[in-house]
């Protein structure tokens, strides 16, 4: 009780936190907002010092940080969000119609999801409930593949493929059902993979405890066998099924963005880029208040199907482990490296800056491998550049993230509630807050990244250190009156640093995944910079004329996408992060529980 207690109060205390820095946003962007301000109402009026000191005093601007939040709270209790700084109108219509548009969107990728979900774990659900399951789950690297595909890059690939190649759904807009089919399947498919990785991975275990022998020797159809056993291993996932729902908050405003969808992640983008900060700050709190919600719902949903009687039995079920059989498994990361590294060497050797109008969306030839872009450079000049602002600062990240993991390992009290507080918050939502404070660009995209990073290392670290700490030799080492200072230097730190290292090594790809993606929405590094996710993005408005302008950054992401993957699911990976749940955590929000030390 007294765990639980304090699990909720961190929860509490990270919302507030993040609802504290909603709140004073208008401090901590650092510019004078009484400038935007007076830049929306009017381009050609001169910025005298009147004039800004009458626009902060009209909108309580000149207050302290306690007075902007306190002023912004007030608002919020009452119902009032403020009023834009660019349009001028009332905050609150507008966040409900985006909000209106993306329940009904979440909605549709929910009923993807469960569908895919169903098609990957059904298999294992018939050949377990037969008693034929041998050898583990049967959802295979699949599934994997599909939770570790960030939702742009499906939603560009189902754009080009769907829309501009088949011509059978619109690109754009939101007017009837046919617009809701591409980002339903684009924010449904990576969903569906994670869950039904997720129950994929869960079921051999349950499958293997004595009731279900016993049932299936008393007569028990293969039907009712198989619903208890969904029904039994439905309470361990349902708190990764909320980690699920707050991914696909995060994942709507990528979606939206690309098929121009007028949802509310959308709206928070767009506020976020014009520095509209009243807007920009009931957006977010919107977002931050659905994953909440969602991750509530699935705790409470928990709480009712365990019962007093079960709660001991559905922790006990072990984490899922994968690894790698068979040399074709294996060889993937090398295949992946090797592709990457021959791009990526090639593209060097070229000028990824260089500009001619004549050779403008040019076809492949000698000169130019993979063509040009629309204002004439070399696109494999510019893939092969971008490997080092993506996958460059993307190690840079996880170095950062390492330091910080370990030595939050040694602190976890402390540790729990900014944990928590990095838990509710997805890299482009916080890619978001971070562009309102510092600015888009390639440092606060590192930085935004890195805030949601830390947490799966540091409940690693930290169940490392305990485990040591109660090991036998440490504490015969106490014992005979050894330092604790060489203790922990001499025997908890190796014990820790190294399998933490090779943990933070198998996150990167999905850190740089993570980095493409505010690349992709203009949150990352800025032209001309030869980033891949915003060569990307760059590349889909004449995706028609130049389609590998596009379809090269797309490859390598999906590349990066399927190392990833192979590297999660190598052998001796399970005790560093738990099998594939490692994948999922590395592209979701991160979990702060002790991870297989």
């Amino acid at each position: 009780m007294r765990e639980r207690a304090g699990v909720l109060l961190a929860r509490a205390g990270a919302l507030a936190l993040i609802v504290a820095v909603v709140g004073v946003l208008p401090w901590l962007s650092g510019r004078d907002p009484a400038l935007s301000v007076l830049r929306a109402r009017s381009a050609e009026q001169e910025p005298t010092p009147e004039a800004l000191e009458s626009v902060r005093r009209e909108l309580g601007l000149d207050a302290s940080p306690a007075g902007l939040l306190g002023d912004w709270l007030g608002g919020v209790l009452r119902g009032d969000l403020g009023r834009s700084w660019v349009s001028g109108a009332e905050v609150l219509p507008s966040v409900l119609s985006g909000l209106g548009v993306s329940l009904t969107l979440m909605g549709a990728a929910l009923v993807v999801t469960l569908l895919l979900a169903c098609a990957l774990c059904a298999r294992t659900v018939v050949r377990g409930a037969r008693g034929t399951l041998r050898g583990g789950s049967g959802g295979g690297g699949g599934a994997a593949a599909l939770a570790a595909l960030p939702e742009f890059l499906v939603a560009t690939i189902l754009l080009i493929v769907l829309s501009v190649w088949l011509g059978w759904f619109p690109p754009y807009g939101w007017q009837g059902p046919r617009h809701l089919v591409l980002p339903a399947l684009a924010l449904g498919v990576p969903a569906g993979g994670v869950l039904g990785r997720l129950v994929d991975d869960a079921l051999p275990a349950v499958f293997e405890e004595r009731w279900v022998g016993l049932w299936r020797s008393s007569g028990c159809t293969a039907g009712v066998i198989a619903s208890a056993a969904l029904r039994r291993v439905l309470p361990l996932l349902l708190p990764q099924i909320g980690l699920v729902a707050v991914g696909l908050t995060g994942g709507a405003v990528a979606v939206e963005t690309v098929f121009a969808v007028p949802g509310i992640g959308r709206t928070a983008l767009n506020a976020a880029e014009s520095q509209d900060l009243p807007l920009l700050q009931a957006s977010v709190l919107a977002l931050v208040l659905l994953g909440a919600v969602a991750g509530s719902l699935a705790a409470v949903a928990r709480h009712r199907l365990l019962g007093p009687g079960l709660r001991d039995a559905a922790l006990s079920l072990p984490a899922p482990v994968a690894g790698a059989t068979g040399p074709l498994r294996q060889a993937v990361p090398v295949v992946c490296a090797i592709v990457m590294a021959v791009v990526v060497g090639w593209g060097l050797l070229l000028e990824p800056l260089r500009l001619d109008a004549a050779a403008r969306f040019a076809s492949p030839s000698w000169a130019h491998p993979l063509g040009t872009d629309s204002l004439g450079r070399d696109v494999l000049a510019r893939v092969g550049h971008g490997a080092a602002a993506t996958l460059g600062v993307a190690a840079g990240v996880c170095l950062c993230s390492y330091v910080i993991a370990v030595v939050l390992g040694f602190l976890p009290g402390p540790a729990s509630g900014v944990a928590e507080t990095a838990n509710a918050v997805p890299p482009v939502i916080a890619g978001i807050l971070v562009a309102a404070v510092l600015g888009p660009g390639a440092v606060g995209a590192s930085i935004a990244v890195a805030l949601v990073s830390w947490p799966p290392l540091a409940a690693h670290a930290a169940a490392l250190v305990q485990e040591t700490r109660a090991a036998a030799h440490v504490t015969a080492l106490r014992a005979i009156g050894s330092p604790p200072s060489w203790i922990l230097l001499r025997h908890v730190l190796p014990a820790v640093a190294g399998p933490v290292a090779r943990h933070a090594v198998l996150r990167m790809p999905g850190m740089a995944l993570a980095m493409a993606s505010l690349g992709f929405l203009g949150l990352g590094a800025q032209p001309p910079a030869p980033e891949w996710g915003l060569m990307l993005a760059e590349s889909l408005p004449y995706v028609e004329r130049a389609p590998l302008a596009a379809l090269t950054p797309g490859a390598m992401l999906l590349v990066l996408a399927a190392l990833a993957v192979s590297l999660s699911t190598l052998r001796g990976w399970g005790r560093t992060n738990s099998g594939l749940f490692g994948v999922i955590r590395s592209r979701r929000a991160p979990i702060t529980e002790g991870v297989g030390a």
